[in-house]
């Protein structure tokens, strides 16, 4: 679940978006997508992170612009072709966190709650981790994990089976572990999320999953090193050795069985797999993304893999897609 827009990468987004022509960003949008996909208005640019809640069928979206959750409600007749939109409906707000943005997000099942990572999209100055219930949306604890002693972005989070949370810092290069009641339980560092080049450690620690096995998975945004962290064996960590590249990794989604993950990023969407519990892996597949909205995260609804866009296009009601993965080993 997973962030594209600290300060940096919404530069970034700027500098790409700027290079393209209206013409040219005109014609993509006109182009009837080649999958499957769910369009939703919303009132915000930017919508960071999607999940698929398979109870109340919707998806929960994350605000990045202004803060808060939004539910998108899918009718049993929904059918894409014929080009309903449907709406987004805000039911969070960041209400102890205004001016910060809501990034990545998780479902925690079993605790009828999400989980939600918040942090100072431009200043890098706040971070914070959040639980509402899914039902009442009442916030359930909000917890701030940066303190004043340097930059951090709360970027994504996991959950593990007992509800503890893990929130990957962007910037401070560590790891959050969080209660299951909201309490700061520790902070997982270590030497080898760190990037060799300075500038490859601008943007670090992003995506996240908890495997059932016990561990986490964890990716680096600049370097594309994917980790494994064995929170059940002193917090050891290690690089998976992964057959090709995942630079600019951002939002992850480990599908059922662990033994594939979804590594989405502003450069396209990979499929990854690892037949030793992710000692190593190799990228098996790669699938098209509407690359003038910015891919950042993936969700899975009905066995189906989707593709978040963090980008909305259109005034005064911005249109989101969420688009069906198409993997090929091309």
């Amino acid at each position: 679940m997973a962030s594209f827009f600290c300060s940096t990468r919404f530069l970034l987004l700027l500098s790409v978006l700027s290079a393209i022509p209206v013409a040219i960003i005109i014609s993509l949008e006109s182009a009837t997508p080649s999958s499957h996909y769910y369009q939703f208005h919303s009132t915000g640019w930017f919508r960071e992170s999607s999940k698929w809640d398979e109870v109340k069928r919707r998806f929960i979206v994350s605000f990045t612009d202004g803060g808060g959750l939004g539910v998108v409600n899918v009718p049993d007749d929904h059918n894409p072709n014929d080009n309903v939109v449907l709406e987004e409906i805000p039911v969070v707000k960041n209400t102890d966190a205004v001016g910060n943005g809501t990034c990545g997000l998780f479902i925690d099942r079993p605790r009828n709650r999400v989980v939600v990572a918040i942090a100072d999209v431009f200043g890098n100055t706040y971070s914070a981790v959040a639980a509402y219930d899914m039902d009442s949306w009442k916030r359930l604890f909000f917890t701030q994990l940066s303190s004043s002693d340097g930059k951090s972005f709360a970027d994504d989070v996991a959950v593990d089976a007992e509800g503890n949370a893990y929130v990957t810092d962007a910037k401070g290069t560590q790891i959050w572990k969080v209660g299951v009641d909201g309490e700061l339980l520790s902070v997982i560092r270590s030497p080898l999320f760190h990037a060799k080049e300075w500038y490859k450690d601008i943007v670090t620690l992003n995506g996240i999953a908890y495997h059932p096995n016990g561990y986490l998975l964890v990716s680096h945004t600049m370097t594309g090193n994917l980790f494994k962290v064995e929170i059940k064996n002193n917090n050891k960590v290690t690089v998976v050795k992964v057959d090709g590249s995942l630079s600019i990794a951002d939002g992850m989604e480990l599908l059922a069985g662990g033994t594939k993950l979804v590594v989405a990023g502003a450069n396209g969407v990979k499929l990854v797999e690892s037949k030793d519990d992710w000692a190593t892996a190799s990228v098996i597949g790669r699938s098209p993304v509407l690359k003038h909205r910015i891919a950042t995260a993936a969700l899975v609804k009905d066995g189906k893999v989707y593709i978040n866009h963090a980008l909305g296009m259109g005034y005064p009601n911005k249109k989101h897609v969420l688009l069906q993965a198409t993997f090929s080993s091309s």
